[in-house]
């Protein structure tokens, strides 16, 4: 495993992050495919073993029972200074607003209750989980400021935002005296490039750290012709995402499966170490052990600049999908419930 310093922090974390969206008790939330405790244990015992120290859980995450039990495996297989923990906070409810809760309030709750699930004293990497359009800005950067005075949170991270919100809320940090982003978790991978317009410039110029969710793009760019998982059948939210664009984006998948069998390796190394070469760290999903093990040899995986543009070559422009337009719409005079990836319009 490699290892890298996360953006502006003092955080050294390896190339891969382990993503916790698929652990979970399946009955206890949105996702069926989620594995159950014992499994995830396996996961990620095996995920330290191969030098993994980085891991991003949400509060949202199966109704917190993901960070429950990445808490109590990480208590009993690692050292909590040797492990790098992330998690993530959702924008107040409407019941929230209604009843006067503060940004900083809100965000007091959120990171008191996420610790308690995991057992822990404080996390690493406390993630600003999508823009909230109801709230001032000033309220979250003064609550998340607050939380890493506190010693709750070391750093702070944003995700699901634009290149506009993440200037613009790092420049009030500055101008306050508060904590600023050191990372930002968004929708990158090799079927979805648009962060390349504004985004990855911007974490370039700032030395913000890019850790993109979706790096496989949930499963597709692992996956031969004709070759299925729970995951593929039952992920809603993926097929949300990617099913408009099947067609274009086949074509670069079929590229990455030709490429592989050229080189003798996975699909899953050939698109991670195209995207190894772009972030810091992409976060890599696993229900089992051999995803992780994967990960980790894409680490060692070098592309050429013809293999490279060889892979890209085929892209066309997508539009935004999933929570970027779905939260979007919020600031559209309407009102939404967010939780676990769910949508409720009052």
């Amino acid at each position: 495993m490699k290892y890298t310093k996360l953006g502006n922090s003092e955080l050294t974390v390896s190339r891969i992050c382990m993503g916790c969206m698929g652990f979970g008790d399946p009955n206890n939330g949105q996702h069926t495919w989620t594995v159950d405790e014992e499994h995830t244990r396996e996961i990620v015992k095996g995920g330290l073993d191969l030098g993994i120290n980085f891991f991003d859980t949400a509060m949202g995450y199966q109704n917190g029972t993901s960070e429950e039990y990445l808490g109590r495996a990480l208590k009993d297989f690692a050292d909590r200074n040797q492990v790098v923990v992330a998690t993530k906070f959702v924008p107040r409810t409407n019941q929230e607003i209604e009843e006067g809760v503060t940004g900083q309030e809100h965000i007091e709750r959120m990171i008191d209750q996420s610790l308690t699930r995991l057992g822990m004293d404080y996390v690493d990497l406390y993630i600003y989980h999508m823009w909230d359009y109801q709230t001032p800005l000033y309220d979250i950067m003064d609550g998340l400021n607050r939380v890493v005075k506190a010693g709750k949170a070391r750093y702070i991270g944003i995700s699901n935002c634009f290149a506009w919100q993440l200037a613009k809320a790092n420049a009030l940090a500055r101008q306050e005296g508060f904590a600023q982003f050191v990372s930002v978790q968004s929708h990158y991978n090799l079927i979805f490039r648009e962060e390349e317009r504004e985004m990855v410039p911007l974490c370039r110029e700032e030395n913000i750290a890019m850790t993109p969710y979706s790096s496989l793009a949930g499963g597709r760019l692992s996956k031969h012709p004709g070759e299925t998982s729970k995951r593929l059948k039952e992920d809603s939210y993926a097929h949300l995402k990617y099913d408009a664009t099947a067609v274009e984006d086949q074509k670069i998948i079929d590229r990455v499966a030709e490429l592989a069998d050229r080189r003798g390796v996975s699909m899953t190394e050939i698109s991670l170490a195209w995207l190894l070469s772009k972030v810091a760290a992409p976060v890599v999903g696993a229900t089992k052990p051999s995803h992780m093990e994967g990960a980790a040899r894409a680490v060692e995986l070098e592309l050429s600049p013809e293999e490279t543009a060889y892979l890209e070559e085929p892209y066309v422009p997508h539009r935004l999908v999933g929570v970027m337009v779905q939260n979007t719409a919020s600031s559209a005079k309407e009102s939404h419930v967010w939780f676990n990836g769910k949508q409720k319009t009052e």
